[in-house]
């Protein structure tokens, strides 16, 4: 896996050609930030980005999609006992049509976004207005309440 920033993007642009082609038409995408890891050590930075993803697929169908993404583009595994390091990809699924799913293997909305200043300011860029479906405030609110 390239640490290089360029990489990084390449990589992220990969993604998103993935989601268009597997997932469906993106509609909306945010800048991409760079960004510190959080919650554990790295050299490397990262490249954050958010995307609004039209899609006929269930929730779980997309969460298995997106993990065949990640696959194929070099990631190899989540965690290993909770403790997180360095990955060519990363795909979270911060909401599904404002839904609340808590399953075994899919917690929806993610249940740390509105903590993570990484994840609220590209998903601001792309839907500000957007109310979180359990605390109830917009994305706006949510990264102004952190920053």
């Amino acid at each position: 896996m390239g640490s290089n920033l360029g990489d990084r993007t390449a990589n992220l642009n990969k993604a998103l050609a993935l989601i268009e082609e597997r997932v469906g038409p993106i509609e909306k995408v945010s800048n991409f930030y760079t960004t510190k890891p959080e919650g554990f050590e790295s050299e490397n930075e990262f490249i954050n980005a958010a995307a609004c993803v039209h899609t006929s697929l269930s929730a779980l169908e997309l969460l298995h999609v997106t993990q065949q993404i990640e696959k194929d583009l070099g990631r190899e595994c989540k965690s290993i006992k909770g403790r997180h390091f360095d990955r060519p990809i990363d795909i979270d699924i911060l909401y599904y049509n404002l839904e609340q799913i808590n399953l075994p293997d899919l917690i929806v909305p993610h249940p740390r976004m509105h903590v993570r200043q990484f994840v609220l300011q590209p998903l601001c860029d792309i839907a500000p207005t957007c109310k979180h479906p359990i605390i109830g405030k917009s994305t706006l609110h949510l990264l102004n309440a952190i920053k």
